[in-house]
């Protein structure tokens, strides 16, 4: 089923997926289009993207990804979304104490990017404190023992809150329809049968509230199950630990322009923002998992105060990150410790396409899997393929609705993607005394 360009259109979920997803039905000529999101503002608490930064790399070991990337880039450079993007470079390197999987894994992106003629003369190998120090002067107090790997130009990093603000506050002005908070926090996708299964007719809240429409886009991140139960273990409700530095203004100023510095073994972090002096670091990780016991399903917690706080182990690794690397910060604490809830697939695949026996009239859109924001400019133009095709499927098979095999474990793979070091932890196995999961 395929919507005309003057009927009204639901997209449940004002994170980026979401929002791209505005930018692109809106360039292509839809005039009716409505978002839902249970957060009282955009950037929604409840998306992925709602935070200070993150990293727009190019090189990858997938062809797919990292061509789509580069257009990805070329896009982030257009008048709409440049303010919001810093090509500064990316330092990407291992520790001098690093585990094999983790300099194998550098090394395949080092190999990605060097074979790309539109990469190859942005890079320079990193091979010594010395090397690191010429790159970037801020470092040359800094002991980066051990560390070595590759520096590129051409990558850097998006501010994602901002990015989400501005185009929430464009499409609003060119008329799509924002219904936020209580209003807008929806409990479920309205059927009603027909002759071939069911056909989505609108949308209803926890309130009560009926949106009657033909076409729901569903776009909720690591919330899809809750609304799409039949995703089943395609997805993961995974998370990884963010935390930040309070700089004063003259140290901000002093960090300005530093690229994104990023030890595989021991995490990553950005140039403080100018606005808040806040320094953003994560650590790296298998990420932790919120599984339900009856299901073997990961969903996020419900409450955000349930993700408020930075893991024992990965405060640890963070700290001996800043050491080796900011090390005039050694003992500055962190502050706004918090887990980043995503939606996480096993090949890390994004999922764009129509849920089955839904007549056409439910779309899903998940699987940001770690590394989705950096496609927020072109991401809504998969989503457009999709309602255009003449086929009416969607055109790449890697993003198509897969039926994994049913299993009685649950629905993780840790570390077997192959970017990631470690494997997943259960959230209650490291939450706070005193707090429930799901």
């Amino acid at each position: 089923m395929s919507v005309s360009q003057s009927e009204p259109i639901l997209i449940v979920g004002g994170g980026a997926f979401g929002l791209s997803t505005v930018v692109h039905l809106l360039r292509a000529g839809y005039k009716d289009i409505t978002v839902l999101d249970k957060d009282e503002e955009i950037p929604s608490r409840w998306s992925a993207a709602n935070d200070l930064n993150k990293i727009v790399r190019a090189e990858y070991e997938d062809p797919l990804y990292q061509n789509l990337t580069v257009k990805a880039i070329e896009a982030w450079q257009t008048p709409l979304f440049a303010p919001h993007f810093h090509q500064v470079g990316f330092l990407h390197c291992v520790s001098g104490k690093a585990p094999k999987e983790a300099l194998d894994t550098l090394n395949r992106f080092r190999a990605a990017a060097e074979r790309d003629p539109r990469m190859r003369s942005h890079l320079s190998p990193l091979d010594s404190q010395k090397d690191i120090a010429d790159a970037v002067w801020q470092y040359k107090d800094s002991a980066f023992p051990g560390w070595n790997g590759y520096f590129n130009r051409f990558d850097g990093y998006a501010h994602s809150g901002n990015a989400l603000k501005s185009i929430f506050l464009a499409t609003r002005a060119q008329g799509v329809k924002y219904i936020l908070g209580a209003a807008g926090a929806v409990s479920e996708i309205v059927y009603e049968k027909t002759s071939s299964g069911r056909k989505a007719k609108g949308v209803k809240t926890t309130g009560g509230l009926f949106y009657p429409s033909n076409l729901v886009i569903i776009s909720v991140g690591a919330a899809g199950a809750k609304l799409v139960p039949e995703i089943g273990k395609q997805l993961v409700a995974k998370s990884w630990s963010v935390a930040h530095l309070h700089l004063t203004d003259d140290e901000t100023s002093a960090l300005r322009g530093i690229p994104v510095t990023y030890a595989r073994d021991l995490g990553f972090f950005f140039e403080p923002d100018p606005k808040t002096n806040l320094l953003k670091l994560c650590p790296m990780g298998g990420g932790f998992i919120n599984t339900d016991p009856k299901t073997g399903i990961s969903h996020a917690p419900t409450d955000l105060k349930q993700s408020a706080f930075l893991p024992e182990g990965d405060e640890k690794q963070l700290r001996e990150l800043v050491r080796q690397t900011l090390p005039q910060f050694a003992d500055r604490p962190f502050v706004k410790k918090t887990l980043c809830w995503f939606a996480d697939t096993a090949d890390s695949d994004f999922i764009i396409d129509y849920v089955p026996n839904t007549s056409s009239s439910v779309i899903f859109l998940s699987g940001d899997s770690g590394h989705g924001f950096k496609f927020f400019p072109i991401f809504g133009g998969f989503v457009k393929d999709l309602l255009q095709s003449e086929k009416g499927e969607q055109p790449e098979a890697r993003w198509r609705w897969k039926n994994p095999k049913t299993d009685e474990g649950k629905g993780d793979w840790g570390g077997a993607v192959s970017w990631r070091l470690g494997n997943s932890t259960e959230l209650m196995d490291i939450q706070p005394v005193g707090q429930t999961n799901l």
